[in-house]
């Protein structure tokens, strides 16, 4: 008798495919991922030929004879309705005993309990990745895969640019399988490592010697009231405001730190516009040096003190300020017959032409006109009388006098009567103060 057992052949596919594959005898399940056995004797036609029965094994299958007696009652009775049935026992032959083998899967192996067992080909170095690659073990095979930070592409790990897809939020600078973010001056890189967040300079270290201002990114500098931001954006020096324009104080600009103030010359006083200086009238104050003969004149900034008219011979005294030459004298036939004493002041520099003295005849005699001069005094060339009517005229300056200065002008009105063939003359002695100041 015969027995003619099929035994499994394994057959593995190339090393290195991570595909999942069966043995002979056995077919992939997709669902279950679990290879089955095939029923050959079902699949396969006349899978045995002559006296021979296919009967169905894990993995494969046997032909065995019909008549034998050991294999008719466990193969044979789904056929039993075909053949007729078996004579009577007799004794058993000692046929050798057929097991079926233990076979697992692709990618698994018997273990030390006779159970299948994952293999794991990345510890057993019997993978095929490439050396840029990693393997990674799965259920029945392995995968290969790349490091963070590079792809994979035609079997080769390539480094990933972040740089190019804006990993960063500012600066980037690209390194084998990675990346470092940083940020620009003036900002600070957060802990997720990519964004960037504005530093408040004026907060952490004011580097301003004055007051600072924070802006995204960086920050600016300013300074207080009187001072100037200088070249270097960070320091404050001080403005001399006095040194912008000559007219912030009437006299003299004093620059102090951050500010300045103004300041008067003596006998004047500040006003409160912090600019303008007023005058000090000492002799209304009675803030003076004169004796009781003398008469306080102030003029601005200081003050004179006036002795009294004296006449000399051969005029006479009439008042306090005038003097006259008696007609029956005949020392007064070519003299003024009379000089007025008069005193004014008047500021530096004044602008010119200013009318700044007008005389006036105080009689008028029918026939009679009259002619005004300046008699002396006009050596500079800086005033002229103007007729202004009839028996009037105008002391004009036609030209700045620069102060403190003394100037004394005769102002001679001329009398010329053709009736009862009279000429004669009165003189104002005009005494002129001008100031130190223009004001």
């Amino acid at each position: 008798r015969i027995l003619t057992a099929f035994t499994l052949a394994v057959c593995l596919s190339s090393p290195g495919k991570a595909q999942q594959q069966c043995t002979n005898g056995f077919d992939l399940d997709r669902a279950s991922g679990q290879c089955l056995d095939i029923d050959e004797c079902r699949t396969i036609p006349e899978a045995c030929r002559g006296d021979m029965v296919c009967v169905n094994q894990n993995g494969g299958y046997l032909c065995v004879p019909r008549t034998n007696p050991v294999y008719r009652s466990p193969y044979l009775n789904p056929y039993s309705n075909i053949y007729p049935p078996p004579p009577a026992p007799g004794p058993v032959p000692n046929y050798p005993t057929v097991t079926r083998p233990l076979i697992c899967r692709f990618g698994f192996q018997l273990d030390e309990n006779n159970q299948c067992a994952d293999v794991d080909e990345c510890a057993s170095d019997s993978h095929q990745c490439n050396p840029t690659q990693i393997c990674i073990n799965t259920e029945g095979g392995y995968t290969c895969s790349c490091t963070e930070g590079y792809w994979l592409l035609e079997g080769q790990c390539l480094d990933i640019d972040e740089c190019r897809y804006g990993y960063c939020q500012q600066l980037c600078a690209n390194v084998p399988g990675s990346y470092s973010c940083t940020c620009n001056p003036g900002f600070t890189l957060n802990e997720d490592g990519r964004s960037c967040q504005d530093v408040n300079e004026c907060t952490s270290e004011n580097p301003c010697t004055q007051t600072c201002v924070n802006t995204y990114g960086s920050f600016l500098c300013r300074c207080e009231p009187g001072y100037e931001l200088e070249a270097d954006g960070v320091n404050c020096s001080d403005m001399d405001e006095c040194s912008f324009s000559e007219f912030l104080c009437q006299h003299e600009c004093v620059n102090g730190p951050g500010s300045y103030y103004c300041i008067c010359p003596s006998g004047y006083n500040l006003l409160d516009d912090s600019r303008s200086c007023q005058d000090i009238n000492e002799c209304e104050i009675r803030n003076f040096t004169c004796t009781p003969q003398q008469t306080c004149f102030n003029i601005p900034g200081e003050y004179k003190c006036l002795d009294p008219v004296r006449c000399e011979d051969p005029y006479i005294q009439i008042n306090e300020n005038r003097c006259m030459c008696p007609a029956e004298n005949a020392g007064c036939r070519d003299q003024p017959f009379t000089i007025l004493y008069r005193v004014m002041d008047m500021v530096s520099g004044r602008s010119v032409p200013s009318d700044i003295f007008q005389m006036q005849a105080t009689t008028r005699y029918p026939g009679a006109y009259y002619i005004f001069q300046i008699k002396s005094g006009n050596e500079g060339r800086e005033f002229y009388m103007r007729q202004t009517g009839p028996i009037s005229a105008t002391l004009v300056m036609t030209r700045p006098v620069k102060g403190p200065r003394t100037i004394q002008l005769d102002l001679e009105m001329i009398t010329v009567n053709t009736v009862i063939n009279f000429r004669g003359s009165s003189v104002i002695r005009l005494r002129i103060y001008v100031s130190q100041y223009s004001f």
